[in-house]
């Protein structure tokens, strides 16, 4: 009786050991660094699979070439913002959330990103989002996708973020999603705080793709815009 006691003790034993391997190699070991743009702001980086994003929303209000961008106060202004052609940038807080720019400032032949990055494409996030968890074929989708991707990028506890809805983040990745709001296509800014949109630098016809990630949603959101809406934007190591 006491060997088989002894033997039966011995194989709970190893398999607690597995179970904690199991557990210890599932745990996420984030790596981060920093990157500056032309202004000399620092924005944290975070790895993601085998690219390089920022944990953070751009802020910059000139080009590389330090050519400035035109800057139309939030709630002002609107007939420019809705008549425009060309690049503008609005802000609801950007010591925070960074700056809202227009599909205009995007999808100019200047470049916007910090030296040696670029805006992310609708191929960046694609990518990210597999790594992350999405079904390769719901990433090619229009909409909501994905089951709780959209958890996966917000911050953790949904800081920053109104306390309703149904996300709630994990930013188990380092994402670091914040609500930056949107300016649309008439002017109007939506400051809510519920919601945070980010343009890509890929173009559908005179439309851009963008995400979107709401506080009513787990998900993320996949689809093409006018390029006058005013969106966040984040950057992709080349």
């Amino acid at each position: 009786m006491k060997t088989i006691f002894s033997a039966a003790s011995a194989i709970i034993v190893m398999i607690a050991l597995v179970a904690c391997n199991k557990k210890d190699d599932s745990k996420k070991v984030l790596e981060f660094g920093q990157v500056s743009d032309i202004n000399g702001k620092v924005y944290k980086t975070v790895k993601i699979g085998d690219q390089w994003w920022m944990a953070e929303n751009l802020a910059v209000d000139r080009y590389n070439d330090g050519t400035p961008i035109a800057y139309i106060p939030n709630s002002q202004n609107d007939s420019i913002w809705i008549k425009a052609d060309s690049a503008l940038y609005t802000s609801i807080n950007d010591s925070i959330s960074g700056k809202l720019y227009n599909g205009y400032c995007v999808f100019s032949d200047k470049n916007l990103a910090p030296e040696g990055w670029h805006i992310a494409t609708d191929e960046d996030w694609k990518r990210m989002e597999k790594y992350i968890g999405m079904e390769v074929g719901e990433t090619e989708g229009t909409g909501w996708r994905g089951i709780n991707e959209g958890n996966k990028l917000t911050t953790k506890y949904s800081v920053g973020w109104p306390d309703l809805g149904t996300l709630y983040g994990t930013d188990e990745f380092g994402f670091h999603a914040i609500p930056g709001g949107v300016r649309i296509f008439d002017g109007r800014t939506n400051i809510s705080g519920t919601m945070a949109f980010w343009w890509t630098k890929t173009r559908d016809g005179e439309n851009g793709w963008y995400r979107y990630i709401d506080i009513n949603d787990n998900r993320i959101f996949r689809q093409h815009i006018d390029l006058r809406y005013g969106m966040s934007i984040r950057c992709v190591k080349d």
